[in-house]
């Protein structure tokens, strides 16, 4: 179960890219609670007027408890949230931390595990390697970047024991060298899994390839850190089932918005429906999915919504809360 805790900067490391690698701890160095590969903490950013939650992937060691490592890609097309943790996040700084969550987690009895990361999207695969080689499982992790000078970790990777078990790929690499899904992508097989962070449109390319291809959808695990939403679209109504209370979601409108502004909270994080902080069981009516979280079973399902973007395409909706 996730907890709130105030964790110390005890190193902060600049990697290329414009990557931080954090490594956040306890103050009196107790034990952190533990995590599994694919976990992620949210961070809390204050100061300067800021008041923001932002997520980010653990890609230290699990099978550790003295610390978590996190890597943030100070993104200038963002919404403040890296610009801040780069600007923030000194040696000694002290951040408020809930987490850990997983809502990506490794299979660890998979017959062969195909990881693959896109740029920031290398962090989680970080932790499912290191996991996957103390099973001694089967597994290959692509890592993809736009060059080799802007690649984060290589030093971590190249001292790593699994480092023979990792391929690159760069966009101004020759054309044998960039990541082929024809060539790349291991056959379809029951004990075959894989795992894809990065870009959206770098996940969208993998994940529609992958099953194409044949790969089961419940074998292709994925994990949005950010993505492009559009929350707008026609009125409805929200019925708030235990609230007793009914309102109206404009065409420019948010559910968990219009329900904050009559008094009933709905804790939001991320606001573009990729952490599934804000997920709402569904009691009545037929959810628009906007958001990236929830699997096709959860969506064609209809039982659950992320209210921070996802509209109705009924005229009313009724929600457990």
């Amino acid at each position: 179960m996730s907890q709130t805790m105030h964790l110390t900067v005890t190193a902060r490391t600049e990697e290329p890219g414009n990557i931080l690698r954090l490594r956040l701890a306890r103050a009196d160095g107790a034990p952190l609670p533990p995590v599994a590969p694919g976990a992620h903490l949210d961070l809390h950013l204050t100061g300067e007027g800021l008041d923001l939650w932002r997520q980010y992937s653990l890609c230290s060691d699990c099978d550790q408890t003295g610390y978590y490592e996190i890597g943030v890609l100070r993104d200038p097309k963002s919404r403040g949230g890296s610009e801040a943790v780069h600007r923030l996040a000194q040696p000694g700084t002290v951040l408020e931390v809930e987490g850990p969550r997983n809502h990506f987690p490794l299979d660890e009895a998979a017959g062969h595990t195909l990881l693959l990361g896109g740029g920031i999207g290398i962090t989680p695969m970080l932790a499912m390697a290191q996991r996957l080689h103390a099973l001694g499982r089967d597994f290959v992790l692509h890592y993809c970047t736009r060059s080799a000078g802007v690649t984060a970790f290589r030093d971590l990777i190249a001292n790593a024991p699994w480092a023979g078990r990792v391929v690159f790929h760069f966009d101004d690499g020759p054309p044998g060298q960039k990541l082929d899904l024809a060539r790349d992508l291991p056959p379809p097989a029951p004990g075959t899994h894989l795992y894809v962070c990065g870009p959206q449109g770098f996940m969208d390319w993998v994940i529609g390839t992958a099953e194409a291809a044949g790969h089961a959808p419940s074998q292709v695990h994925r994990e949005y850190f950010s993505a492009d939403v559009d929350t707008s679209g026609a009125g409805f109504e929200v019925v708030a089932a235990r609230s007793g209370l009914t309102v109206t979601v404009g065409p420019k409108d948010t559910i968990a918005k219009a329900l904050a502004r009559a008094g009933v909270k709905v804790e939001v994080k991320c606001e573009e429906g990729v952490c599934g902080t804000c997920v709402t069981d569904v009691l009545e009516g037929t959810p628009d999915h906007r958001d990236k979280f929830l699997t096709e079973d959860e969506r064609a399902e209809g039982t659950m919504i992320c209210a921070c973007c996802s509209r109705a395409c009924s005229k009313t909706l009724v929600l457990d809360i």
